[in-house]
């Protein structure tokens, strides 16, 4: 079978369900659109080979465009479940010593407050959805413009 005929499907489609580890930081691009960073913590339960559960965590960050990212820093704090849709991004850079680095985030396109901020009075959980909608990324976000991102 010769494999330059393969034909694969592309797909980036990232769905999370975490704490945040921090508070939100909301920053605004040079154009005054709203960007906010956060990171979460995902827990992965397994047993290890002496049969004794084990928790495996992976700290995951997460940017947020537009209004969404308005509403993540408004509502948000640390400790708080979230859930996440998305895609994956990966950005590089030079640091000022002159070291190449690279990292993996989250563009959300959906982000989902799984409970209430403490302020609010209810003893009951509730999802507020945010979707990033028409305010979402701006155009040129990719690699490319990574100078626009004010982190």
């Amino acid at each position: 079978m010769n494999n330059s005929n393969l034909r694969l499907p592309e797909q980036n489609s990232v769905t999370l369900v975490g704490r945040l580890t921090r508070d939100p930081e909301v920053r605004y691009t040079t154009k005054g659109q709203a960007v906010c960073r956060i990171d979460i913590a995902v827990n992965r339960r397994y047993k290890d080979a002496q049969g004794a559960w084990q928790d495996l965590t992976s700290f995951i960050p997460i940017v947020v465009w537009g209004e969404s990212a308005t509403r993540c820093g408004e509502r948000l704090k640390k400790g708080m479940p979230v859930h996440v849709e998305g895609r994956l991004q990966s950005r590089a850079w030079e640091t000022k010593e002159g070291q190449k680095r690279t990292s993996i985030e989250v563009v959300a396109r959906r982000v989902q407050f799984l409970s209430k901020p403490a302020t609010e009075s209810s003893s009951e959980a509730v999802a507020e959805d945010t979707q990033a909608g028409g305010a979402s990324e701006p155009e040129g976000t990719g690699s490319s413009n990574d100078e626009e991102i004010p982190f």
